[in-house]
């Protein structure tokens, strides 16, 4: 048998397979200190069945009330909740506001220019306030909120394990470090939802996520202005694309930041598996979301990509059950110290 060939094209592709290998194994070997979900402090699906029956009802008729109003309410509590587990786990710090003392989340980077629906989390509480006063944490309440706001615009059920507790501490130093950003890259994204006890198959169906909502033209500028053009090839009906994104969001730093478009292009109000369409086509919005399917580093993630937009109950599978192991993200301290907020915007006096 003659020896084989290795030509310079297949050496290097040998060497970047060798090297993504090592780099996502050195990611990974560290031990991390987050809670394993339910491990200590066990949710479940009754915990409210005798103090407050209705607060699941509650939520669901408020929230359907809400995302008529505006359907991209859905993606704002979907983001809220996401941001809230990021950060000491699912404890409701996130809705903190600052004060002369206490310094919260909201003001950290990837939250100031992105986090909206405050306002939304108040309506709820105050209606489960007036029907069960101090029983119901906004960290459950929140998290029941996403699940709803995903079933009304199309996306799927799962039961919500309860029970959290809403902490007295926020963190703008975890805020700032934990959550990943719009242009951040794939390998860097792998290791924050590691970090949290999130697999790789995990964060490319929570991504799928941003199949609803939309992203401000700071969160994209440097995408649209960049390697768009390489990922997508500029067929026509990408040009054109293109073209629109331009229109709104201009190239100078210092103009229309806040001006917004949606990540889905195709179904913006519509939960399914277009946003992955989207990835493959190389047109995704964010440079986070598309690195899944063109970064020399996404060879698991090309996959999955390509397994959920062929089969969009597979996605629904997987988020489903993705969306729980997030919300079951602990903060131990929170049990131990935490409360029920009256407001979920302050610490109880």
């Amino acid at each position: 048998m003659s020896p084989k060939i290795w030509t310079e094209k297949g050496f290097k592709r040998r060497t970047m397979k060798l090297l993504v290998m090592f780099i996502v194994h050195a990611i990974f070997i560290p031990c991390f200190s987050f809670d394993v979900p339910g491990k200590d402090f066990p949710l479940t699906l009754d915990y409210y069945k005798s103090t407050c029956p209705t607060v699941f009802d509650v939520v669901k008729k408020e929230m359907e009330c809400i995302v008529k109003e505006d359907p991209r309410n859905a993606a704002i509590l979907i983001r809220l909740h996401f941001h809230d587990c990021f950060v000491q786990g699912c404890d409701g710090s996130v809705l903190l506001d600052e004060t002369e003392t206490f310094q919260g989340e909201k003001k950290a980077s990837p939250n100031i220019n992105s986090l909206k629906g405050y306002k939304i989390v108040d309506r709820i509480k105050n209606i489960i306030e007036s029907e069960c006063p101090g029983v119901v944490s906004c960290a459950d309440l929140l998290t029941i909120s996403a699940r709803d706001a995903t079933i009304l615009v199309g996306g799927p059920y799962w039961d919500v394990p309860v029970g959290r507790k809403d902490s007295k501490a926020a963190s703008y130093e975890l805020a700032t470090s934990n959550i990943p950003t719009p242009e951040e890259g794939l390998i860097s994204i792998i290791s924050k939802f590691h970090n949290q006890g999130l697999s790789v198959e995990d964060m490319v169906a929570l991504s799928g996520a941003h199949t609803i909502g939309k992203a401000q033209c700071r969160n994209f500028r440097s995408r649209i202005y960049g390697d768009f053009h390489v990922t997508s090839a500029l067929n026509p009906v990408s040009e054109t694309y293109l073209a629109s994104l331009r229109e709104i969001c201009p190239a100078s730093s210092g103009e229309g930041g806040s001006n917004v478009t949606a990540m889905d292009n195709v179904t913006p109000n519509l939960f399914d598996n277009s946003i992955y369409h989207t990835l493959m086509r190389g047109e995704g919005l964010l440079n986070s979301d598309q690195e899944m399917y063109t970064s020399m580093f996404g060879l698991q993630t090309r996959r999955i990509v390509s397994k959920y937009a062929e089969d969009q109950v597979a996605f629904f599978e997987q988020f489903s059950k993705s969306m729980v192991k997030m919300g079951n993200i602990l903060n131990s301290e929170s049990f131990v110290d935490g409360e029920v907020r009256r407001s979920c915007r302050f610490v109880n006096t």
